[in-house]
């Protein structure tokens, strides 16, 4: 009929929560099948946990670490983001204590029953709030996630009538959360300029004073098809870089080839490399590709900290990582998340609109 609305399948599946469907014993539709379309033949089952190097940032903000032990660690920090583009962050100064509580307060929040966070939901155009991603370009799949995404900062960002007001005490833990996330990203922005014998500020300075901080709560139902569905397809992140807060493994890293198991180290707080980080440092780190597998056996949960360059703010590679033997990889870019966004939904990458 003529001016009639027809949503596509994918939108009408974006209107119905994955946990719904997980809870209610249904095999996963089609449009979230995607494996046999680029990794079929692969046994995960024979993938091990990769070796993710571990960086004591303690050591790097200490005056009691000796000159060798801070030296040495400063080496790792530099190798693991060249080779791996991410690293498993100890020593990050966030107490256990809390970590185990957002995660905890995280899960309260998807237990709830779908009425009480379905008062938070988006549209399927929308991005921040509840519910699943916009719905991608034809011919892309869904990813078996459900998931909360929220602007935390600058303040003046945050969009309350998408903060869960339940848990009672959720506002309180994700504004201490962010704060201690700022702090992170501070001493470790420093950490990686010296490592590069950089500027400690360089990174700071390219980021700007209103540099953006987004949180995405993400769980992971348990699913009946593991091997034909991913909890979240694969991709490299807009971000500058990204904190990775996991209670379980799924997690994989795409390095020399391979797909790599991120282990679970408790209480450690994995930190990837985004496009843009890669744009900045021309090309000497890697923004890795990585994915979420699912599991039949058991849902997972996981909270990502996007932390991005203030909006409308240039950005490219630093003078200091320019020369004669590496000319400059990338042109000066602004606001690329918006790009790599539109990259995603095609599932491909972004960074060689960047390519100089």
């Amino acid at each position: 009929m003529a001016g009639a609305s027809v949503l596509p399948p994918a939108e009408v599946l974006l209107s119905k929560r994955v946990q719904e469907m997980a809870l209610n014993g249904e095999q996963p539709p089609a449009p979230y099948v995607s494996r046999y379309d680029y990794d079929a033949t692969e046994d995960d089952s024979s993938t091990v946990s990769a070796a993710i190097p571990i960086i004591d940032l303690g050591i790097l903000s200490s005056s009691k670490a000796s000159t060798e032990e801070y030296e040495e660690e400063l080496m790792k920090l530099k190798s693991a983001l060249q080779s791996w583009g991410c690293f498993q962050a100890i020593g990050h100064g966030i107490s256990s204590s809390f970590l185990d509580k957002i995660i905890q307060v995280a899960r309260e929040f998807f237990e709830q029953p779908m009425e009480e966070k379905k008062k938070y939901s988006k549209t399927v155009v929308e991005f921040e709030g509840y519910g699943a991603d916009p719905v991608p370009e034809e011919g892309q799949s869904l990813d078996w996630s459900d998931r909360l995404f929220l602007d935390v900062d600058p303040k003046d960002l945050q969009k309350f009538k998408f903060w869960p007001e339940s848990p009672a005490c959720f506002r309180e833990v994700l504004q201490e959360y962010t704060e201690k996330t700022k702090m992170l990203t501070e001493l470790t922005s420093k950490a990686m300029a010296k490592s590069l014998n950089l500027d400690e500020n360089c990174f700071l300075n390219q980021f700007g004073e209103r540099s953006i901080l987004q949180a995405r709560f993400n769980y992971y139902s348990k699913c009946q098809r593991p091997d034909l569905i991913l909890g979240l397809k694969p991709h490299a992140d807009g971000s500058g870089y990204t904190s990775i807060l996991q209670d379980e493994v799924g997690l994989q890293v795409f390095n020399e080839d391979k797909w790599h198991t991120v282990p679970k180290v408790p209480h450690a707080v994995l930190i990837l490399m985004g496009d843009q980080m890669e744009i900045i440092t021309n090309g000497v780190f890697k923004s890795p590709v990585h994915r979420v597998l699912s599991n039949s056996d058991r849902d997972r949960i996981s909270i990502a900290m996007f932390y991005t360059p203030e909006k409308g703010k240039e950005i490219g590679p630093e003078e200091g990582l320019v020369d004669d033997e590496r000319p400059k990889l990338f042109k000066k870019v602004k606001d690329y998340a918006d790009i790599h966004w539109g990259y995603y939904q095609r599932g491909m990458r972004a960074l060689h609109t960047a390519e100089a």
